[in-house]
């Protein structure tokens, strides 16, 4: 006999949809703290060509990368539609560079298909599938996962 509880399984989820050239994204909004406009950042010296330096936010200094470089996809341009999303992942706070952030797009597990192996730009290790939504295909991205990998450096992979 089945219980009334509703497993986290049948959740449905939330993903904060944004662009990086000509794709869409997505990132569980429960990670974001709060979307910025693009401002001027302090360079830090040595550090790798995505991480393009830090902001001070309130009193915190948080690293900001540019996703577009992290991804290889063409060269960053910042306009007035460029936006920083803040991210709290395991208690640090880290800025991401998109292009533009669209809207938040609710999925229910149906909806969210495996990543195909791809051997491309985007380790499939940081993907957490494909989202579709009528017409439109998110490419959701285990934040988590890319913002502790080693490369990034950024957030120690487990607090232990």
């Amino acid at each position: 006999m089945k219980t009334t509880d509703t497993s986290k399984a049948d959740m449905p989820l939330e993903f904060l949809s944004f662009t990086l050239g000509h794709e869409e994204y997505g990132i569980d909004i429960q990670k974001v703290q709060e979307l910025r406009g693009y401002d001027a950042v302090t360079r830090i010296a040595n550090a790798p060509e995505f991480i393009k330096g830090v902001v001070n936010l309130r009193g915190i200094i948080v690293p900001i990368i540019d996703m577009r470089i992290r991804f290889g996809i063409g060269t960053p341009s910042y306009d007035q539609f460029t936006v920083v999303i803040v991210l709290n992942i395991g208690g640090r706070v880290v800025g991401m560079v998109v292009d533009s952030v669209s809207d938040v797009i609710t999925l229910s597990h149906e909806q969210i298909k495996p990543a195909p192996a791809m051997g491309s730009v985007l380790d499939t290790d940081y993907l957490i599938g494909l989202g579709t939504l009528e017409e439109r295909m998110l490419i959701l991205v285990d934040i988590d996962r890319l913002m502790s990998s080693e490369e990034m450096g950024l957030i120690e992979a487990a607090a232990a």
